[in-house]
């Protein structure tokens, strides 16, 4: 069977406390004022769009809607409305998964989670993940790279309101200037283009030192010092220079032994 077809399902009533929630719920946290929003709608009009649950283990395990069930959990319903499926774990994983990215409201992390738990429980590789859930595969890799990023700083891009694509950007650098080059992202509320440009720049390699101009006249002492030590070379004396720049200034040394011998014939 498909993994995404639904069978037809029985309609019933069923009292919130007898669902349990599933066990791949990808979403880790849930609004409380949406919540209480919601809840209040249902108090008022009632569920419109039941949820839909499974037998397992002589109880009833929640495949999709876990926001409704919480909400008519608040709203003080005693009994909702249900639809009833036959589903496999894999099934019923991969069916609560698409129902959270279909309302594209997952956090990117949680929605890397939920698709890393999908594929573990297919036991497929990406390419064959992505074909079923209707995604590019390179835009599944993408997605699956952000868990890469530590757990604290998952949550501090969440909370500073960076995106996904600021979050991917940290990861071509090094762990341990990950966390340096997010905050600088939040505190100057880089775009996304913006942050790629930053971490770039932070890869780059450092700028050479320029090396100090010379001007005239310290061009002919620099050639009168050279042509000095050739004479003398060409002479017999083993004399030698070594020159440095730094920062603002030519550094020349010159050696020339005081005890050199007579000049070859």
């Amino acid at each position: 069977m498909n993994p995404f077809e639904k069978p037809n399902g029985r309609l019933l009533l069923l009292a919130p406390n007898k669902i349990d929630p599933s066990p791949w719920q990808a979403r880790t946290s849930f609004e409380t004022a949406e919540l209480s929003a919601l809840a209040a709608s249902i108090r008022e009009n009632g569920l419109l769009q039941p949820v839909t649950v499974r037998r397992a283990d002589g109880r009833f395990q929640l495949i999709a809607g876990e926001r409704r069930l919480r909400a008519c959990m608040m709203a003080g319903l005693e009994k909702i409305p249900c639809i009833l499926y036959e589903q496999s774990d894999a099934q019923t994983a991969a069916l609560g998964l698409l129902e959270n990215l279909q309302r594209q409201d997952l956090d990117p992390f949680d929605q890397a989670r939920g698709l890393r738990d999908v594929i573990s429980l297919w036991g497929c590789s990406q390419a064959q993940a992505a074909h079923r859930l209707g995604m590019a595969q390179p835009t599944l890799a993408n997605k699956l790279r952000l868990l890469q990023l530590a757990e604290p700083l998952q949550r501090f891009c969440l909370q500073s309101g960076l995106s996904e694509r600021h979050a991917r950007a940290v990861l071509r650098l090094p762990p341990e200037q990950r966390a340096a080059a997010l905050r600088a992202m939040a505190a100057r509320k880089m775009t996304a283009r913006t942050a790629d440009a930053y971490v770039e720049a932070l890869l780059s390699p450092a700028q050479k030192p320029k090396k100090t101009p010379m001007v005239r006249d310290v061009r002919i002492f620099i050639n009168t010092i050279n042509h000095a030590i050739r004479l003398m070379t060409e002479n017999g004396v083993p004399a030698s220079s070594t020159k440095r720049e730094a920062e603002g200034y030519i550094e020349y040394t010159v050696r020339i032994p005081v005890s050199a011998g007579p000049p070859p014939r």
